[in-house]
């Protein structure tokens, strides 16, 4: 029992939102907290044939017994949270901490505006970076000001931390990736904030200590959308004779397609002291292990790239997603992954 923390490794759109419904699902957390920046990343999660998209909410919200939080750390935009509660019919599960600072359209407006925000950094326009450098101004406003956030009014902080003297489980949530954090990314080609799993610790109030777990997601073949580098980008033909074709959650850009980067995944698991890792996407590495549910059941060319990315990241590979549903995952936590 403890609190598991679940982030990106690359540059984001790894999965991390269908890795944390399934841990959700396996763990029965009585808390789902969500840190990371704000709408400017989107969380897609594939159930039973159904899809649903989210940049608010917490994505394992799928998992109907947990509380949903947003922590402090996150900026909301009342109007993107409102219509995800609605669409998804999780008012009375979703509490936003009453210091979370708030975007205004204001925010919006510079974001798209800016020609650097815009067009050099390629941002998803949805106001975060201005509504970030505010809050470090000491002018936004925070929900607790805002009318129609009153009924999701808490202290997330002290809930999660309750739960956790309690010795229930929490699943705190990033969102973005580590390819893209304000101090460890390819700057100035990143967004308005750190994304490492000590931010996100930091946005929900849970002190280093009370950490048990720090789950880091990669995908076989990373992507990224935007401007900036990405040293193991593959060609639009190489990409197309993978079918391999992805857009973004939130701004429905192309997502660029690179191959597996061993180096930056070692780094990333380094400064997220990763104590496990998912991997997502081994499916596009193999067709015909789609769906699979057993790891001796894997090809051999996969086995293959696991036992060989595993030796590159130094930590264990335990969640291997076969494809985009739930359901699609082989959970081998307190397993040794490969069998003699």
């Amino acid at each position: 029992m403890g609190s598991t923390i679940i982030v990106g490794g690359f540059f984001g759109d790894e999965g991390k939102g269908k890795i944390v419904a399934h841990v959700a699902f396996a763990d029965k957390p009585t808390i789902i907290a969500r840190g990371g920046i704000g709408p400017n990343a989107g969380h897609t999660i594939e159930v039973r044939g159904q899809k649903f998209g989210v940049r608010m909410i917490p994505s394992g919200f799928v998992y109907a017994n947990a509380r949903l939080l947003i922590g402090a750390g996150v900026l909301v935009d009342p109007r993107v949270l409102l219509s995800e509660i609605e669409l998804v019919g999780e008012a009375k599960r979703v509490g936003v901490d009453h210091r979370c600072a708030i975007i205004e359209q204001k925010h919006i407006t510079l974001d798209k505006e800016d020609p650097h925000l815009s067009r050099t950094i390629g941002s998803t326009g949805t106001g975060c970076g201005p509504a970030a450098a505010d809050r470090a101004r000491r002018t936004t406003i925070q929900a607790s000001e805002v009318q129609e956030l009153a009924p999701f009014l808490t202290d997330a902080a002290a809930e999660i931390n309750q739960a956790l003297n309690a010795e229930e489980n929490v699943i705190l949530e990033g969102s973005q990736g580590f390819g893209i954090s304000l101090y460890y990314g390819f700057f100035p080609y990143v967004t308005s904030k750190d994304t490492t799993a000590s931010q996100i610790a930091a946005d929900v109030g849970v002190g280093p200590t009370r950490i048990d777990e720090t789950i880091v997601v990669f995908k076989t073949f990373p992507t990224r959308v935007g401007e900036g580098p990405f040293e193991t980008q593959m060609s639009e033909e190489e990409a197309k004779k993978l079918q391999i074709e992805e857009f973004g959650t939130v701004t429905g850009r192309p997502r660029r397609i690179g191959w597996w980067d061993p180096k930056m995944a070692a780094y990333s698991a380094m400064i997220n002291g990763a104590t496990q890792v998912a991997i997502t996407g081994l499916d596009k590495l193999d067709p015909n292990v789609r769906g699979v549910h057993e790891y001796d059941d894997l090809s051999t060319k996969v086995k293959t790239f696991l036992r060989q990315a595993e030796e590159e990241v130094g930590v264990p590979f335990t969640l291997l997603s076969t494809g985009p549903e739930l359901a699609e995952i082989i959970d081998l936590r307190g397993e040794k992954l490969y069998h003699a």
